[in-house]
């Protein structure tokens, strides 16, 4: 079974990305960006503001699709997490829902945490990552 996911990256002024860490399985206690399922009828863009609004307490714009991974799930299902980048229009930084944490990391920060699996590679990969 494929589930449909949206992830937002999202940077401040001074290029930092925005992380939270996990706080339920998969990946408890790993560092991602914000994001989630998609609920039934939702348009991507909706389900990225959603999804950064529990997660993390900031409205953002949803702008450009940068890249879609395949990553299993248990029980045999896929996650097909599309990521968009994101810009905070509002709010203030507040883990919440699944989020134990939220923080801006700075690129030489991101080498040191314990990433969600392929987070690092894809976002270089997909040429988002501040130079």
């Amino acid at each position: 079974m494929r589930v449909n996911c949206v992830g937002a990256i999202i940077f401040d002024a001074s290029d930092r990305l925005l992380l939270i860490k996990r706080g339920h399985p998969p990946g408890m206690g790993l560092w991602s960006i914000p994001g989630g399922r998609l609920e039934p009828g939702e348009t991507d863009a909706a389900g990225v503001r959603r999804e950064v609004l529990e997660e993390t307490g900031l409205h953002v714009e949803v702008g450009r699709l940068a890249g879609t991974v395949d990553r299993p799930g248990p029980g045999g299902v896929t996650y097909v997490i599309r990521d968009y980048l994101a810009s905070v229009s509002g709010g203030v930084p507040t883990a919440g829902d699944d989020a134990a944490d939220v923080r801006w990391c700075g690129l030489d920060e991101l080498a040191r945490l314990p990433l969600a699996e392929g987070l690092l590679e894809s976002l270089t990969g997909w040429g988002v990552l501040p130079s």
